[in-house]
């Protein structure tokens, strides 16, 4: 398999009550139908650790691959596009 034949894979850090973080998430999926990338979601209130690192900042959009992160707050679809593209 090449590196443009892999499916690119997202992780949303976010929190299950959290309007910003739903918005991000139905934005990718809107996303999803333009541009071929997987991504999970991952509720940082399961993780003390994972809270204390993103409590303020969530949503945050990161890749698995290299734990960049993309965005956070709002779907920054120019940073997606160019992360998506730098990788494919």
């Amino acid at each position: 398999m090449t590196k443009s034949d892999e499916v690119c894979a997202l992780v949303v850090f976010g929190r299950e009550e959290c309007h910003l973080c739903n918005q991000m998430i139905v934005d990718l999926q809107k996303r999803q139908e333009q541009i071929t990338f997987d991504f999970q979601v991952i509720d940082i209130d399961t993780d003390p650790d994972l809270r204390v690192r993103f409590n303020d900042k969530v949503p945050v959009l990161m890749s698995l691959s290299d734990q960049k992160e993309i965005c956070h707050y709002y779907l920054d679809l120019a940073a997606l596009d160019d992360y998506l593209a730098k990788i494919r």
